[in-house]
């Protein structure tokens, strides 16, 4: 894990700052420690880190007594990521004086930076948890979820990562971190998976959906198949088979494969009758396929268990007006519109089913609605996530007529 020393980060521990009086003379001329002292914070404060190091270190020398000039000595070494030698200043700094308990949080963060995690724990666990300071709990969050995932203590990391998120919900780096926290522990899982149980249905059902979603296609449909050689009936299979084989045929352009994944489709609804995802992509090669009576008739049986299944509801709606059923269509749009009024297949199939109806002016207002939408959609680049809600086809727009 690399973290990040933030500038902001930095301004915030110059609270520890000491005061020039600490090292203030008798005679009422300024000593070369004092004249030390006033470089040091000065620099200190602008950021400008070599120079207030070189300041602070003469300091030490002329004041070792002083814990404040060990404790910013530890500052200025933990922004430079000399983190050996801000170990060795912010330990003396303690041992002068105990109750500089920002240098305590920052002995924790140096040690876990230098990978020393069991010596830093304890203080990264009173930081994070005990820490009023909303940006020193941050970074003793983001040392605290290294210093587990360090000790293979990856359970206790993603708790960390769980309350990071709770604190600080747009932070861009403990987004990034937690990612990686959770693929971490997937992975290890996945990992105690293959040890505990190497010929399992749920072994290859894991390699299948990590193979499957990389791309590789050919060889998740071996795994899938494997899985129906353990366990015939298990539910979700021929499902997975049959969206495996269209995914390759996007790829390869397989009119077999799409005939295959409908026969997988098909034996799924045999075993599953209420699985709405297999009614759905049955329903959208047969449409594709000019079958529109049956295409309504599985489009229908998908809606039944889930009415609000928005893809459902425009594929009856395409598969209806090509049937000349333009009302009929007319009332699917307006249920797939009531959850989600921002997709453009809904506005663009809404201008061909008003155009059916004779409806030119409320035509015109929907393909206009389309474009603005599909403008918007280009200019964002917007991805769209690895599966959909209910890993169904998404319904498209014909770009022959989209005009």
């Amino acid at each position: 894990m690399d973290l990040v020393v933030k500038k902001k980060a930095c301004s915030v521990l110059l609270a520890w700052g000491f005061l020039a009086g600490s090292v203030t003379g008798q005679s009422g001329q300024p000593t070369a420690a004092e004249r030390s002292a006033e470089v040091g914070q000065n620099a200190l404060a602008q950021g400008r880190y070599e120079e207030a190091k070189k300041a602070f270190e003469q300091l030490r020398v002329l004041e070792p007594g002083v814990a404040e000039i060990h404790a910013n000595l530890g500052l200025i070494y933990f922004q430079e990521r000399e983190f050996d030698k801000a170990v060795v200043s912010l330990r003396q700094a303690l041992r002068l004086k105990p109750s500089l308990g920002k240098s305590e949080n920052l002995l924790a963060m140096s040690l876990s930076e230098l990978g020393h995690y069991t010596d830093a724990l304890p203080g990264l666990e009173k930081c994070f948890r005990h820490s009023s300071d909303a940006e020193i709990k941050r970074m003793c969050g983001l040392q605290l979820e290294r210093a587990y995932t360090g000790l293979k203590r990856d359970t206790k990391a993603v708790e960390v990562s769980l309350e990071l998120n709770r604190l600080y919900p747009d932070d861009a780096e403990i987004l990034y971190q937690t990612g990686k926290i959770y693929g971490n522990l997937a992975f290890l899982t996945m990992q105690k998976l293959v040890r505990a149980a190497p010929e399992s249905a749920w072994k290859h059902l894991a390699a299948a959906e990590a193979l499957e979603s990389q791309g590789s296609y050919s060889v998740a449909l071996v795994e899938y198949r494997l899985v129906l050689a353990l366990e015939p009936d298990r539910p979700g299979i021929h499902y997975r088979l049959g969206r495996t084989l269209l995914a390759r045929s996007y790829q390869v352009t397989s009119a077999q494969d799409v005939t295959d994944a409908a026969a997988e489709f098909e034996r799924e609804l045999q075993l599953s009758p209420s699985n709405a995802n297999a009614a759905y992509e049955l329903g959208e090669i047969r449409r594709k396929d000019g079958k529109f009576e049956e295409a309504q008739k599985l489009f229908e049986m998908a809606l039944q268990g889930y009415p609000d299944f928005e893809e459902a509801h425009l594929g009856l709606a395409s598969a209806l007006l090509s049937m000349q059923k333009p009302g009929l269509a007319l009332e699917h749009l307006h249920k797939a519109m009531e959850g989600n009024s921002t997709n453009e297949v809904s506005w663009y199939r809404l201008s061909q089913v008003q155009k059916a109806l004779g409806n030119v002016a409320e035509q015109q207002k929907a393909m206009a609605e389309y474009r603005r939408l599909h403008d918007v959609t280009k200019q964002q680049n917007d991805l769209d996530p690895i599966f959909s809600p209910r890993e169904v086809t998404k319904q498209g727009v014909d770009a022959s007529t989209a005009q």
